[in-house]
């Protein structure tokens, strides 16, 4: 019996395997790089060990480090969790040969199936050579051999872009996986992105366990995720349980598993199998009343399966809650995570919790919000209630893009595809902000000044206040009375510091505030407090090209030096954050004057990397 469990990971995905050890009276055990110090899986473990030596980017990827962890620690056990080590064949061996419990399938299945390449040989398929990819191919995706989570991914429908995809892709594979092997397949514009997680013991025995549905991605990364697919015939969700079943087997795969398949015309693609728990997991527990970790570490202890998997029932949806700002190109976000919360009813998976830093080391997850219920309608509607209701006070999220997602008639008839965020991308991120924020901001703000020599016997100036919200700048006004704070056009029917209620034309309002610093939420309006008085400051010279976000260069375009003429949209500069690579391209035609960024310098939001002189027209 395993008594003390290692989780080889950090964030949601060790919380959420240190849940269920706490259930089953198991011991846990957490491994952090220096910046994980204080997080929040190194918190609520039982025991905590360093992973010393290596870079934030890199500890989790040390092997060594985390088998030498778990011996120091007394544990009898490792779990992978998902990413970083859990598809390397090399960790699963080493923690074996050490005389530890790995909680995964045998190095030998992870071997067949972690490479994509391997897999689709495997599986009667033949991956495209990148040096034979022709105009008749187009288009085709480029994809990582190894890992997961769209690192490594790009699609290509124009020929002389392969080679750059091709050099891009890997550098994002090797960063994010330790392997920069990528390869090229057929891309397909309208498929649905379906998968069936299976659960197989030691005795033979393989549970297809339903099939999920994850269409909607952005750059690859799925956003938003649910169980059972919708909309599949009968026939065609057999075959693809079928053919889950037969990838298992082919390799005598044991634990957990998911295979991935393309769905389009009413056939099933075969696209790979993540020998790991998915992020997507709790949708197929949620259906199936199972705890798959719990059925992990069972099958690592040598129970066997019943002879059938429980039957379903309802349907479930995820919702992928990430620290990103629409406004800079989704960059992801760092800072304060001052409060989060979500209503009751919901499912909350977070690695975070109140007052945590979000840094730039890693994926920028926050958390994974999961509804049950019996219908899909009733699912989908609780989970947009739920996020809308959330209380996310801290970096700017993508809370807005999952309600607007989930309430979208394409999304609501089950008509989606994986090119959903192609075609409504904008429309679903269109700013919305509440217009009467501000105002509530600034009453809240207010709230006992007007007890406090305020308010005057004769009229005076209004009180100003300015702040930023969704780019804009915003001026409000208000002054105090005799008989309180009073705002044009609408009636103060009660302010204090966290909660405004005004009546606006007969309907009554209100608006719930929280201020930290200059930044200030106004139910789910994020704004930040400008000084009254700006400050004189020098502005940028034109052309100047920032760094959205705080990261490390880790790239400048071949041969670029100062003086050299660039040409509109060609890449520049690559800055790394959180396991991603954004590219810096040039806004125009022109002359780079000056070039600041150098590889391997760290950046904060602002730095000028660089500067081009546009050519007139």
């Amino acid at each position: 019996m395993i008594s003390s469990v290692l989780v080889a990971n950090r964030g949601e995905i060790a919380c959420r395997v240190f849940r269920t050890c706490r259930e089953l009276g198991i011991g846990t055990v957490a491994v952090h790089s220096d910046a994980d110090a204080d997080a929040l899986h190194a918190r609520v473990a039982d025991t905590a060990v360093r992973l010393p030596g290596a870079a934030p980017a890199d500890t989790y990827l040390r092997g060594d480090l985390v088998v030498k962890a778990a011996l120091a620690a007394g544990a009898d056990a490792v779990h992978p969790g998902y990413g970083f080590l859990s598809e390397n064949a090399g960790f699963a061996r080493a923690v074996r040969d050490a005389g530890l419990v790995w909680i995964g399938p045998p190095p030998e299945a992870i071997e067949a199936m972690a490479s994509k390449t391997r897999a689709k040989r495997l599986m009667g398929l033949a991956p495209l050579d990148p040096d034979e990819v022709t105009e008749a191919d187009l288009p085709v995706l480029v994809k990582a051999a190894a890992g997961g989570g769209g690192r490594g991914m790009r699609i290509v429908r124009r020929l002389d872009e392969l080679r750059a995809a091709l050099e891009s892709a890997r550098a994002e594979a090797a960063s994010a996986f330790g392997d920069g092997e990528v390869f090229v397949e057929p891309y397909l514009e309208r498929g649905r992105h379906v998968e069936v997680q299976i659960l197989a013991d030691t005795h033979g025995t393989v549970w297809p366990l339903g099939t999920r549905d994850c269409s909607l991605q952005r750059r690859h990364q799925k956003v938003i995720e649910e169980a059972p697919a919708p909309g599949l015939t009968q026939g065609l969700a057999e075959e693809l349980r079928a053919l889950a079943v037969r990838a298992a087997r082919a390799v005598s795969y044991t634990g957990a598993g998911t295979v991935e398949f393309l769905v389009a015309d009413g056939r099933a693609h075969f696209l790979e199998m993540n020998t790991r728990l998915q992020v997507e997991h709790p949708v197929t527990e949620a259906v199936f009343g199972l705890d798959l970790v719990a059925e992990q570490i069972r099958i690592a202890e040598g129970h066997a399966l019943g002879t059938e998997p429980p039957h379903p029932r309802g349907h479930a949806v995820e919702a992928r809650l990430y620290a990103e700002d629409p406004a800079r190109d989704w960059a992801p976000q760092t800072g304060t995570l001052h409060r989060i919360a979500v209503p009751d009813g919901v499912r909350l998976d977070t690695g975070c919790a109140d007052g945590d830093t979000i840094g730039v080391h890693y994926d920028a997850m926050l958390a994974k919000v999961v509804a049950h219920a019996p219908t899909r309608a009733e699912a989908i509607r609780r989970l947009a209630g739920a996020l809308e209701a959330a209380v996310l006070h801290g970096p700017v999220t993508n809370r807005d893009l999952l309600v607007r997602s989930l309430r979208h008639e394409e999304f609501t008839a089950a008509r989606m595809d994986t090119g959903f965020y192609d075609r409504h991308l904008d429309a679903l991120t269109t700013p919305a902000h509440d217009p009467y924020a501000p105002l509530a901001a600034a009453l809240a703000d207010a709230h006992g000044r007007s007890r406090f020599g305020g308010w005057r016997n004769v009229p005076s100036q209004p009180q100003v206040k300015r702040y930023e919200m969704g780019g804009e700048e915003h001026e409000v006004r208000y002054r105090h009375t005799r008989d309180g704070l009073a705002a044009d056009g609408v009636r103060v029917v009660h302010a204090d510091t966290r909660l405004v209620v005004l009546d606006i034309d007969g309907v009554r309002r209100k608006f719930t505030v929280a201020r930290y610093g200059d930044q200030v939420h106004v139910g789910t309006t994020r704004l930040t407090a400008l000084p009254r008085f700006p400050d004189p400051v020098a502005r940028l010279a034109p052309g100047s090209l920032v760094a959205p976000m705080p990261g490390t260069v880790v790239r400048i375009a071949e041969g670029l030096a100062e003086g050299a003429t660039v040409r509109a949209g060609q890449g520049l500069i690559w800055v790394e954050a959180m396991k991603m690579q954004h590219l810096i391209s040039a806004p125009a035609a022109g002359t780079l004057t000056a070039l600041h960024a150098r590889p391997g310098q760290q950046v904060e939001p602002g730095t000028v990397l660089a500067v081009v002189q546009e050519i007139p027209s």
